[in-house]
C-alpha cells in the first residue's frame, strides 16, 4: 500500500521519515542534534544513550515534538564555572527552538507538558554524561515553569523512544546495558549496535 506522507512544517525537511508496515504509521526518526514538530498522527521515534529526549506536546491543540541532545563534555571538574554554563547553550537551545517551533505552529505555552527520557550511563568509564543532561534538563524546565508529566531517566540502559505528539502518549523500550570499559569506543558507536539488537524487552508506557 502506497502511504502518502503530508508535508512537514517548514525547516523539518531533512528529517528522515518513513513509513511503519507494523505500526500502519508514518515514523519520524531524529538524531542526536535533530528535533523535529508535528500536528499529524505520526510517531517521533529516536535511540538515547546518555543523551536526552524531551517530549513537549500540547494536548489540547494535539502539537507537539521531540529532541535529542547532549551537553558537550565539560573538562574542568569545577560545577558552576563559565565554561560549564557555557556547555549549557546547547541544551538551552535544543529546549528553546523545540518549544518555540510549537508554540509557532499553533501550541499554547500554557497547555504544554513535558515528558522526559534518556540519560543513561551507557559507558561505565566515562564520567556519567547522563546524569549532567538530566540535572540539566530538570534545572531547565524548572526554571521556564514546565512541569514533568513522566520520565524514565538514568541507570544503564540505553533506550528506545516513540512519542505520538497527537496523544502526547510515548512508549519506552529498555534495550540491553552495552558495557564495555575502553573509553575510546565512542558512544554513537553503541548507539549504532543498539540500533541492531533485536529486543524482547517489554515497551513501558509514559
Amino acid at each position: 500500500m502506497h502511504h502518502e506522507f503530508k508535508p512537514v512544517y517548514p525547516g523539518f525537511e531533512n528529517i528522515k521519515r518513513y513509513w511503519d508496515r507494523n505500526r500502519e504509521i508514518v515514523v519520524a526518526k531524529i538524531l542526536p542534534g535533530e528535533f523535529y514538530v508535528t500536528k499529524q498522527n505520526e510517531v517521533i521515534s529516536t535511540v538515547l544513550g546518555s543523551c536526552i529526549s524531551a517530549c513537549v506536546y500540547d494536548g489540547v491543540m494535539g502539537i507537539g515534538g521531540m529532541n535529542h541532545f547532549m551537553l558537550p563534555v565539560n573538562k574542568s571538574a569545577e560545577l558552576g564555572s563559565v565554561e560549564d554554563q557555557l556547555s549549557c547553550r546547547y541544551g538551552n537551545w535544543a529546549m528553546e527552538f523545540l518549544i518555540n517551533e510549537i508554540v509557532k505552529n499553533g501550541g499554547n505555552r500554557k497547555n504544554l507538558k513535558v515528558k522526559l527520557f534518556g540519560g543513561g550511563q551507557i559507558i561505565k568509564s566515562m564520567t556519567n554524561v547522563g546524569e549532567g543532561n538530566i540535572k540539566f534538563a530538570s534545572a531547565y524546565l524548572k526554571q521556564e515553569g514546565l512541569s514533568v508529566d513522566s520520565h524514565d531517566v538514568g541507570g544503564p540502559w540505553p533506550r528506545k523512544v516513540l512519542f505520538y505528539p497527537e496523544t502526547g502518549k510515548a512508549q519506552v523500550k529498555k534495550l540491553r546495558s552495552m558495557h564495555n570499559d575502553t573509553i575510546q569506543q565512542r558512544e554513537n558507536k553503541y548507539l549504532h549496535e543498539i540500533e541492531e539488537q533485536d529486543t524482547h524487552t517489554d515497551i513501558e508506557l509514559f
